[in-house]
């Protein structure tokens, strides 16, 4: 099939399909919204910069996790630091990770807590796996830059802390 027919046969949301985006399947998110495990582990990724960060509701459509947290590193540093620190304040809060792979790698860095799943990515193996597009039928939910920025932990460093989402 030439070029020209084949823009001309695929329409726009077979197009954005394609290089694994759906028009309108993405929505912003509020943390507010998550269990606290995950506002926690969106919080750790915050703080250390994590990159285009989404959650993808699995609910209905897997039966072996009911979210995915998407982050992007940019370098293998900052990926281990991102992995790191989700850890570790998870584990502080009485949750640690069942299992981590992919660390000494650091291309895809997977953190496994049963009901949801971490990934941290550096970007050019986030857009060749395309866990967005693999599952296009989950409900993505973007977290944007402002609003994971904007996650502030009050408390003392010894006591059980909540977040605060300025509300």
């Amino acid at each position: 099939m030439s070029q020209n027919l084949k823009e001309k046969v695929l329409s726009s949301e077979v197009q954005a399909a394609a290089i694994g985006r759906r028009a309108g399947a993405s929505e912003p998110a509020n943390p507010a919204d998550f269990d606290a495990r995950i506002r926690w582990a969106l919080h750790a990724a915050a703080e250390k910069k994590a990159i285009d960060v989404t959650v993808l509701d699995l609910r209905g459509v897997a039966t072996f996790t009911d979210y995915f947290i998407i982050a992007t590193g940019a370098n293998k540093r900052q990926m281990q630091a991102i992995a790191d620190e989700i850890v570790e304040q998870l584990k502080r809060r009485g949750s640690p990770a069942a299992r981590v792979e992919g660390y000494q790698g650091a291309e895809w860095i997977l953190v496994d807590y049963g009901d949801f799943i971490v990934h941290v990515f550096d970007g050019k193996s986030r857009k060749f796996y395309d866990l967005e597009y693999l599952w296009r039928e989950s409900r993505r939910l973007d977290i944007l830059p402002g609003v994971l920025e904007s996650l502030v932990v009050s408390g003392g460093p010894n006591e059980s802390r909540s977040l605060n989402l300025g509300e």
